[in-house]
């Protein structure tokens, strides 16, 4: 019986595992879809869209939940003085989070 227990035990611990490791890669494309969803409205490209959408990955490891990312693309939105409200960035954060979690699954 303590064989079965501890079987059931190590296959819940794997899937949290796998449900947790499915959840970081999502919310980083997630953020890396706003990241390049947000430097196209900076007028950037290229290699700096690029940089700036790794930069908004980036961001999201600083702390727990997503206002770092806020805090961080509000910032960022402030200083070039472009009209995005942070509603429209916690919107378009959801919104994101389904397109993130499809191309995640379909990668699988």
């Amino acid at each position: 019986m303590s064989d079965a227990f501890n079987d059931r035990r190590k296959g819940f611990e794997e899937k949290f595992r796998m449900d947790q490791d499915l959840q970081f890669k999502v919310s980083a494309r997630r953020n890396k879809l706003l990241g390049q969803w947000l430097g196209e409205r900076f007028g950037l490209n290229g290699d700096a869209l690029a940089e700036y959408a790794s930069s908004v990955v980036i961001a999201d490891l600083e702390k727990p939940g997503d206002e770092d990312v806020i805090g961080k693309v509000m910032a960022d939105i402030t200083a070039r003085g472009v009209s995005i409200t942070d509603a429209e960035i916690r919107a378009k954060l959801a919104e994101l989070d389904g397109v993130a979690k499809h191309q995640v699954m379909d990668e699988l």
